[in-house]
């Protein structure tokens, strides 16, 4: 237990349930992109309209949200932590790049290898110079923003998360947030984001770019609103409300303006009232240790998750051919399936992530707070 303790436990410092909370909201996020792969590898078993693949096909609407809360997560660290210290633009970028990069590195050399083993599963385009071009794109991680196929399934987000890391630090240097008000740098974004989010919803835009200015209203929520802390009943509500918003049956342009709302406003209300002073049940429920050290290995897990399930359900037909079952068979195969990816994804943490990535990482960045008795969580960018 104390091997364990010592790789997957990461919540340290003063931030006691604070961060904790939030390596819970990880866990549930990295869970719900699980929901989404696990949907469309499973179908084949389930008879079409049945009322598992009802459920099915729920738990993957509801499982794409579970990006949409990693960027609020990741939109409030990073610019927490860039409005703590005025900070060098290429140490910056460098942090970021050695805190994501090897443990991608690993996973795009086993995708190459298995693309070789296996061509009629790969990606990769035919030629020389064509293939060589696929491969600096996905390095340079512009599949996502860019209408190119990921080799690796997932890592259309990383280029989300890439473009926020560039030009956030030169957003803050250019305005001068800094010396702003919290109540004028609320204002801003709130515009930001509602114009962002109309272009996005009209052009059909990378919609998903506008969660990282939740995480920046949520930071500045908590730096203007320090007494208030919204009930563990309003973050719960939020929690639900922005993961269950897919299922609202809306359409046009109308109905995922709402949805999107309803997942931005949902998402930011339980991240405030997990980053909030006050304890509450809410809080502790997120900080189970088992959902934490789920979160915390969050980026191994997202980036093998895929690959452990196609995996897992190649040898699956192999003594099970895919044909229509009864929904025991989904009940049963969920929990074992989950069971795979959470060891592929234990493996990659602790034999990648965590010795390249966490163990060497700097010393994190903290928020120190001048009132008392007031904790905010612990900035560590690097477990970001």
């Amino acid at each position: 237990m104390e091997y364990l303790r010592q790789r997957f436990e990461l919540a340290r410092g003063l931030a006691g349930t604070n961060l904790r909370s939030m390596e819970g909201l990880r866990g549930i996020a990295v869970f719900l992109v699980f929901l989404v792969h696990f949907r469309s590898s499973i179908q084949a078993w389930l008879f079409n309209d049945s009322p598992t693949a009802i459920v099915n096909n729920a738990f993957g609407m509801v499982g794409n949200t579970g990006v949409d809360l990693f960027f609020v997560l990741s939109g409030y660290l990073i610019y927490a932590s860039l409005m703590k210290r005025q900070q060098a633009y290429g140490s910056f970028i460098g942090r970021r790049i050695r805190r994501i990069y090897p443990t991608f590195f690993v996973i795009f050399m086993a995708y190459l290898g298995l693309s070789i083993i296996f061509p009629a599963e790969s990606k990769i385009p035919s030629g020389i110079a064509a293939a060589t071009l696929y491969f600096i794109q996905n390095l340079l991680f512009l599949p996502g923003m860019l209408p190119i196929e990921p080799m690796i399934t997932v890592a259309w987000s990383l280029s989300y998360e890439v473009f926020y890391y560039l030009i956030m630090p030169l957003i803050v240097l250019a305005i001068g947030l800094r010396a702003k008000t919290p109540q004028w740098r609320i204002g801003f974004f709130s515009i930001v984001g509602v114009i962002l989010t109309a272009i996005c919803i009209i052009w059909q835009g990378p919609l998903k770019l506008a969660m990282f200015i939740a995480g920046i209203l949520l930071h500045e929520l908590l730096e203007s609103k320090r007494n208030y802390t919204p009930t563990a009943w309003l973050g719960l509500l939020g929690l639900l409300v922005g993961t269950c918003a897919p299922l609202l049956p809306l359409s046009g342009m109308i109905g995922n303006a709402i949805r999107f709302s309803l997942i931005f406003s949902g998402f930011l209300l339980a991240c405030w009232h997990c980053f909030s002073q006050a304890e509450s049940w809410l809080k502790q429920a997120l900080s189970w240790t088992p959902l934490r050290w789920l979160g915390n290995m969050s980026y191994s897990y997202y980036l093998v998750h895929g690959l452990s399930l196609h995996a897992g359900f190649m040898l699956l037909q192999k003594f099970m051919p895919a044909t229509p079952t009864g929904g025991w068979f989904f009940w049963l195969i969920l929990p074992l399936m989950f069971g795979v990816t959470l060891v592929s994804g234990a493996l990659l943490f602790v034999l990648v992530e965590h010795p390249m990535s966490l163990k060497s990482a700097s010393k994190p960045v903290v928020v120190e707070e001048t009132r008392e008795p007031e904790v905010r969580p612990t900035l560590n960018t690097d477990a970001a």
